[in-house]
């Protein structure tokens, strides 16, 4: 568990995340991160777009259901 102190950035509040954090998230600065709410009511941070991840499941199901005129269609 990583302690994370609420501070004030301008107008704005804010966290600072620890070194650790920022390399197991893989991310550096400017990137963006993406503040999940969990089943459980918590919240998870992430680097991955969760929208983004839901739309490439759909379009994969779509590929697997017209492989064959997708095929014909690259030719």
């Amino acid at each position: 568990m990583v302690e994370l102190k609420v501070r004030k950035f301008g107008n704005s509040l804010g966290v600072v995340l620890p070194k650790e954090v920022i390399n197991r998230l893989r991310t550096q600065d400017g990137q963006t991160l993406f503040l999940v709410e969990a089943p459980d009511g918590g919240y998870r941070l992430t680097p991955y777009d969760p929208a983004f991840e839901q739309k490439m499941a759909k379009a994969e199901a779509i590929i697997a259901r017209y492989r064959n005129t997708l095929r014909v269609l690259a030719q």
